[in-house]
C-alpha cells in the first residue's frame, strides 16, 4: 500500500476506478499546511512478471477548473465529433468502478 506518510501528506479521500486491465485512483491528500491536491494514479500490472506499473499525475488546486474544462472539452469531442453513434454506457459497470479502500498493490 502507498505510505502517504513517507511524503508528509496524509491521504482523505480515494476512489478506484476498474477498468479493464487498469486501474485507476483518483486519490486528495492533504499537505502538511492543510492544503489539498489530487493524485490520479493509473495502475497496470505486467503479465511477465506480476509487477505493477503506475503512472501518477498530481493536480493542483489552481488548476482544477482548467483541467477540468479540458478534460470535458476533450470527452465531448471524441462522443460528439468523432463517436457520435457510439453508446459509451455499454460497458458500464457501476459495482466495478466503486470502492473505499486502496489495494495492496497500487
Amino acid at each position: 500500500m502507498y505510505d502517504s506518510t513517507r511524503e508528509g501528506n496524509e491521504e482523505v479521500f480515494s476512489k478506484k476506478v476498474k477498468a479493464g486491465k487498469r486501474t485507476y485512483f483518483f486519490d486528495v491528500k492533504a499537505t502538511r499546511g492543510n492544503d489539498y491536491y489530487i493524485t490520479i494514479t493509473e495502475s497496470k500490472k505486467r503479465p511477465e512478471d506480476g509487477m505493477y506499473i503506475k503512472h501518477k499525475i498530481f493536480l493542483y488546486k489552481e488548476d482544477f477548473n482548467k483541467f477540468m474544462e479540458a478534460f470535458q472539452e476533450t470527452i465531448n469531442y471524441v462522443k460528439t465529433d468523432l463517436m457520435p453513434e457510439y453508446n459509451f454506457d455499454e460497458f458500464r459497470r457501476d459495482n466495478d468502478s466503486t470502492a473505499p479502500e486502496l489495494s495492496e498493490n497500487q
